[in-house]
């Protein structure tokens, strides 16, 4: 069945201009990518980007149609989908497994509380996301994208990585199997799926969005985020799901988030840094032309662009024993109050479950479990002390802010998701956006990385370079 039209790269400005003139409902629009994750999703070649669809769906938009007609829009988001990632609760039909088969029953028993702001705001929960299973923090050496619940999720450009864990998320929206998508990253769970699928990636600052309601790797990086085909509807989705809940004490001292207006013109007089060394050295040539074609697309919209820019902890040695030693008490908090219709409630009987179901669940090992449950389970172990202060140390102080107060940057810049990890262990945000495809047809981006609560005016840059480039292209028909 061939997509109608106006469906593919539909934007959410677009689709409330149908709304207000009838000539679209959100019905009608879910329909639609009903219809297209029907066709595209499942079979042989089957993309695998969604692992469950609401079946209230059509019924929540007739009711938003109905309210818009007696009472007018909520918002910019009334009547738009968003398909959540796996991890995500949702208190409806709709089941919350990270992935995995121990948890394909596990249904919540109340929405995450970013779930409870998008429906606030009008949006319709579309379905669930596939990911990488655990969020990718199961094993060394699994497939992004790979889970024992769905398989593997397929890049809709070619035979490329198709970037993790979010990259089920990243995959529908590209290939429109839905207009809007929430991802959640630990450390380039985000970044990494929205560069290799073509699309926009917000991982914010940490503290945006509340953490409750999402199953955890560690509190100390994990974070929600947009995933969209253009910078204002991914801004649009996080202004939704941005504010303070009481039961997270990380967004009790952050700012309210405003959005910018989005200028074209944004990038005049800015400063963005090159961190060349470690982040930007050794780049094959196909990517190190992209870069190099992305400065100067920057400099010809008026940023003065300091490269080198220096990071000096850009060399140091860093280890996972943070993740390592929040992973077992944040999950075991999770799985612990899970009703008991779900087969596990800790992490060693989520490693109990796998080893009884070896040929379904370990087709690439458990390693990174069972590192994790060799821990005490708390949080007082002086070596996860020390290795907490010195992440913050070194991707702080002397990390990002080194560079954002001696070069005066308003960013730095990375090409795909390659300064990931070093934002994430400092919890700051970052914006990737489309910035061209290889020879190959491999999507690449660019990605603007602030300090603490700089959201809007990365938002500012990146939708200036966007506007600059429009590099955001779909994948081609036979292979989305």
């Amino acid at each position: 069945m061939s997509s109608p039209a106006w469906l593919i790269e539909l934007t959410v400005d677009r689709a409330q201009t149908l709304f207000a003139t009838g000539q679209l409902t959100a019905e009608q629009l879910v329909t639609a990518y009903l219809e297209r994750i029907a066709a595209r999703n499942d079979g042989p070649n089957g993309l695998r980007a969604v692992t469950e669809v609401n079946p209230d769906a059509l019924q929540i938009a007739a009711a938003l149609d109905r309210e818009r007609l007696i009472r007018g829009p909520r918002g910019p988001l009334h009547g738009i989908p968003v398909l959540l990632k796996d991890n995500i609760d949702t208190s409806d039909h709709l089941h919350t497994s990270a992935g995995s088969l121990a948890l394909e029953s596990n249904l919540a028993r109340r929405d995450a509380y970013l779930v409870r702001r998008l429906r606030t705001a009008g949006c319709v929960i579309l379905g669930k996301a596939s990911m990488t299973e655990w969020a990718n923090f199961m094993t060394d050496g699994m497939p992004n994208g790979y889970s024992s619940r769905v398989g593997q999720v397929r890049n809709p450009y070619g035979p490329f990585d198709v970037g993790g864990s979010s990259s089920g998320s990243a995959v529908a929206v590209a290939a429109n199997l839905s207009m809007l998508a929430v991802g959640t990253e630990t450390s380039g769970s985000i970044l990494s799926p929205a560069s290799r699928n073509s699309v926009v990636g917000i991982k914010p600052t940490l503290g945006w969005i509340s953490r409750r309601g999402i199953i955890p790797i560690a509190h100390s990086q994990d974070t929600a985020g947009p995933l969209a085909r253009s910078v204002r509807d991914a801004a649009l989705l996080l202004h939704a799901m941005a504010g303070p809940d009481r039961g997270d004490p990380a967004t009790w001292s952050t700012p309210a988030l405003q959005l910018p207006p989005l200028s074209p013109d944004a990038l005049r007089g800015c400063r963005l840094g090159v961190p060349r060394h470690i982040y930007c050295s050794d780049l094959p040539e196909h990517l190190s032309g992209g870069l190099a074609a992305a400065l100067a697309v920057l400099r010809a919209a008026g940023a003065e662009i300091v490269d080198p820019a220096e990071i000096p902890s850009a060399a140091r040695e860093w280890n996972e024993n943070v993740l390592v030693y929040e992973f077992k008490p944040d999950l075991n908090a999770y799985l612990g109050a899970l009703s008991w219709d779900v087969p596990v409630h800790s992490l060693r009987e989520l490693i109990v479950f796998n080893e009884r179901y070896r040929r379904q669940m370990l087709r690439y090992g458990q390693t990174l479990l069972l590192m994790a449950e060799t821990t005490s389970g708390t949080l007082a172990e002086p070596e996860y002390i020390h290795a907490r202060l010195h992440d913050l140390r070194w991707s702080r102080s002397e990390g990002l802010d080194h560079a954002f107060r001696e070069d005066r940057l308003d960013a730095v810049l990375f090409l795909n998701h390659f300064g990931a990890d070093i934002a994430a262990r400092a919890g700051y945000p970052s914006v990737s956006v489309p910035a061209g495809r290889t020879k190959a047809g491999e999507p690449f981006s660019i990605t603007f990385t602030g300090a603490a609560f700089s959201d809007a005016r990365l938002l500012s840059l990146a939708y200036a370079f966007e506007q600059a480039t429009q590099q955001r292209m779909k994948p081609e028909p036979q292979l989305s």
